[in-house]
């Protein structure tokens, strides 16, 4: 990518160094794309349960909200190059989608991104480096360890620039479902559904949001210009490297698809072409399709 010189986002807080903060593990829906991989690697590396560990993770209590003046402390803009990334990719997905709700005479409301290290009080609960990149709906700020990169790269096999963007742009489409309302319904349903029902539920919750980063690319690249040979397919081999079932198989168990909360490696790139293809957000409706 092409990023070098373009517009950074004002919209960061690097909390590195700021010691992080106390409280219970995340809960609820703050749990990110690199959770899941994460609980299952752990997981079945010692024999655990993965669903034991994913309950922990993704609805342990509900964590204790942090304190207000820690949750908008915001530090100099980051000058490394990989804090720098992060924020012109923020910043490129502010104007994407900026353009694309004022189309529908709406107005959008970014969401700031927290750059922490280790671990860091979140609106909610305390965000640790091991969930990999989140978004929390209760502060709208989306939480990156700046490490998960080289998980990606090294552990995952996900290298390149791009795999990056597309990180971060599915956080941010978790952002989207969130000022849509999307997020609200599956609280809604959380109560009166199966714990099944409620993660087939959430694999189209994940999907749509890798339908949106697609949809963020498209008109990324049309706006720019930026994206050059060969980053698409990083942002796929990304989607790919974190399906459910890859992970299964890197793990050497059995892939069970009854335990999936993201989708399949297909799925996930399925989904993330379906909003490449056309960019408009009514091709991301995951929830009203017949089959995945």
């Amino acid at each position: 990518m092409k990023w070098e010189g373009q517009r950074e986002s004002d919209n960061v807080e690097d909390h590195r160094g700021s010691g992080g903060g106390g409280g219970l593990p995340i809960g609820g829906r703050g749990l990110g794309l690199g959770g899941i991989v994460i609980a299952l690697l752990v997981s079945w590396a010692f024999g655990i349960n993965p669903m034991t560990v994913l309950g922990l993770m993704e609805g342990g209590g509900g964590g204790l909200p942090a304190p207000a003046e820690q949750r908008q402390q915001a530090g100099d803009k980051p000058q490394d190059a990989g804090a720098r990334f992060a924020t012109v990719v923020l910043a490129d997905t502010e104007d994407v989608w900026t353009a694309y709700f004022a189309r529908a005479q709406k107005q959008y409301e970014p969401p700031r991104l927290v750059i922490y290290s280790g671990r860091d009080a979140t609106g909610c609960g305390t965000g640790e480096a091991a969930m990999g990149p989140f978004y929390c709906p209760a502060d709208r700020k989306v939480y990156l360890d700046l490490s998960f990169n080289d998980t990606l790269r090294q552990r995952l096999g996900a290298p390149g620039d791009f795999a990056q963007a597309y990180v971060i742009a599915h956080e941010v489409g978790h952002h989207i479902q969130n000022l849509l309302g999307t997020s609200a319904k599956m609280e809604t349903a959380r109560g009166r559904l199966s714990e099944r029902e409620y993660k087939a539920l959430s694999v189209r919750l994940e999907l749509q949001a890798d339908c949106l980063a697609g949809v963020w690319a498209f008109h990324s690249q049309r706006g720019k210009d930026w994206i050059e040979a060969g980053d698409i397919e990083e942002g796929l081999n990304a989607a790919s490297q974190i399906g459910d079932d890859t992970l299964q198989r890197q793990a050497g168990r059995a892939v069970v698809p009854e335990s999936f909360t993201h989708g399949s490696s297909a799925q996930r790139v399925a989904w993330f072409k379906r909003g490449l293809a056309g960019g408009e957000i009514r091709a991301c409706d995951s929830f009203k399709a017949a089959t995945l």
